[in-house]
């Protein structure tokens, strides 16, 4: 594991070893979760393409710290500066982290593969860095559609998960059983369920609750739509059939807002008896998709 500061926070990244493809890989996990989930994919890629998975700020290794007011600071005046009326928990804050982590390493050939949350980051860093992200990948992502009922209970839910962590672990045995059973179609080995459950626990009070709110207002939701239809770069959707999380008609919805949707094609691939963690439920599916998406650009 290496290290980078971005805008006053340790950034936490892992860089595979240089291919003769210039293409870079990026990943991009979710909500209360770590680079980590993208290993199983990155190990069947790595030898094709250079890989690159981070910890977005709060989340796994990438720590603010129990005080992190001088990382909150930094941000804030970035967004100061740039006149940007928003939280530093959005997906566009952590898209332009995420713009800066490239930058710092000489990045510009990115392919995004973003997860959930990771997806919609994705997108946002498309719009704001056309010029070193050449495509994006979303896994287990999609939406653009406010249901306010829906989204209440989802804020609601997240809130108390964030607010109780220290009881749920305290008072649910096996608990790594449990989290090796949620949002999968089939259970995942138990080091995954272990795996969530740290992940779990590491996040960030702040950033853990920051990034649900700001990520699920109205204003958020509806404002995906827009990004994807206004995207130059090609954009495809991976989803999993039996993803109660993020349902395919979800995924579809925001697929079709690009232009692949219709001109080549529908750019959303499904994958059967597959729930919300594709990387870790169908590691080497993941990895073939990937791969023959990248395969139709080689010669641009």
């Amino acid at each position: 594991m290496a290290s980078i500061n971005i805008l006053g926070t340790t950034h936490a990244y892992e860089l595979t070893t240089p291919t003769a493809r210039s293409e870079v890989l990026v990943f991009v996990h979710g909500w209360l979760l770590s680079r980590r989930y993208w290993h199983p994919v990155i190990e069947q890629l790595a030898s094709s393409y250079q890989c690159l998975c981070y910890d977005l700020r709060g989340f796994g290794d990438s720590q603010i710290g129990e005080k992190g007011q001088i990382e909150v600071d930094c941000l804030e005046k970035l967004l100061v500066e740039e006149n940007t009326n928003t939280g530093v928990y959005t997906p566009a804050v952590y898209a332009k982290e995420l713009g800066f982590l490239l930058k710092e390493l000489n990045i510009s050939n990115a392919w995004l593969v973003g997860h959930s949350l990771g997806g919609t980051i994705a997108l946002w860093a498309a719009e704001q860095f056309p010029e070193s992200v050449k495509g994006v990948i979303c896994v287990n992502a999609g939406g653009g559609i406010y249901l306010k009922e829906a989204f209440e209970q989802f804020r609601s839910v997240g809130q108390q998960l964030v607010k109780f962590r220290p009881r749920i672990l305290r008072y649910l045995p096996g608990i790594d059983c449990i989290f090796a059973r949620d949002s999968v179609a089939r259970p995942v080995p138990r080091s995954w369920g272990r795996q969530r459950v740290i992940d779990f626990v590491m996040a960030h009070p702040e950033a853990a609750l920051g990034t649900l709110l700001d990520s699920t207002t109205e204003a958020e939701v509806n404002v995906l739509p827009k990004i994807v239809s206004q995207l130059k770069q090609p954009v495809y959707f991976i989803a999993g059939t039996n993803d109660k999380v993020m349902e395919p008609k979800y995924v579809n919805h925001l697929a079709s807002f690009h232009p692949l949707f219709e001109c080549c094609g529908n750019n959303v691939i499904e994958i059967p008896n597959c729930g919300h963690l594709a990387m870790i439920e169908q590691p080497n599916v993941v990895a073939k998709e990937i791969r023959s998406i990248l395969t139709r650009y080689e010669s641009e």
